[in-house]
């Protein structure tokens, strides 16, 4: 599934609605909270960095890893500007590797959801509690069946200077699987445009169901938040965010 590649280069035009800083913002609170103030943190899914700088301007040392080269690329670019110190690799996360362990994980945007198969779910966490310090905190957030349900069969279309995409969305139910393909039209230099298409697919998983493989996986589930709170989730929660923690390790 060819991800993130023709989207890329419009990614952050188009997503300049989402409040990126406040995201982290709210990463970071959970990791002070946990006696988390510095130290290596790793990104997964890291796309073009929009986590992993504010992050690094916190003050930890951060390290990124995502399978889009494209995305990768542009992360890469951003460095240039704001001067920061990441490490970026590209990896997929059902197999990425790390030269130590590190003091936390985060994997935020739906990066999880990207993961349809439950035994390569299990596979992930098994890396992550292998690469977590002793009593390191894992954290991720998840898109929920009820915002699946809620976007449905929907078509979503935008236009700018810069380019234009049409997202249509397809959920379905009884396979917990939500599917959109994406055209792109990115207009180049000569003022022509060049057309992408991608095809994204996102599993819902149950809390359950998360809890299920961060046991099978040996992590420790600490809580689960309605976004941006302390809140607990509720049948409504369109997105969630799971706090887990390294528990095999001797300190």
């Amino acid at each position: 599934m060819d991800s993130y590649t023709g989207f890329a280069p419009l990614y952050d035009l188009f997503m300049d609605n989402v409040p990126y800083d406040e995201w982290a913002e709210y990463v970071h609170s959970l990791l002070l909270e946990h006696n988390i103030n510095d130290g290596i943190v790793l990104d997964m899914g890291c796309g073009t960095g929009n986590i992993t700088e504010p992050l690094a301007a916190f003050g930890y040392d951060m390290i990124g890893i995502d399978n889009s080269d494209e995305m990768l690329s542009i992360a890469m670019e951003k460095l240039s500007s704001s001067g920061l110190d990441i490490l970026y690799l590209l990896q997929d996360m059902r197999e990425f590797e790390l030269y130590g362990t590190v003091a936390a994980i985060v994997s935020i945007c739906d990066s999880m959801n990207y993961i349809t198969d439950y035994s390569d779910l299990v596979k992930v966490f098994k890396l992550v509690n292998n690469y977590l310090d002793p009593g390191g905190l894992f954290i991720f957030d998840l898109n929920t069946e009820y915002k699946y349900k809620c976007i449905g069969d929907t078509v979503i279309a935008e236009n700018r200077d810069e380019g234009s995409f049409i997202w249509e969305n397809s959920y379905f139910p009884d396979e917990k699987i939500n599917r959109y393909d994406l055209t792109i039209f990115e207009k180049l230099e000569n003022g022509l445009y060049e057309k992408h298409h991608e095809t994204h697919i996102q599993a819902a998983y149950s809390l359950e169901q998360i809890k299920a493989a961060l046991h099978d996986s040996g992590l420790k589930f600490l809580c689960a938040y309605d976004a941006f709170s302390h809140n607990p989730p509720n049948d409504k929660s369109e997105r969630i965010y799971v706090l887990a923690q390294e528990i095999t390790k001797k300190i």
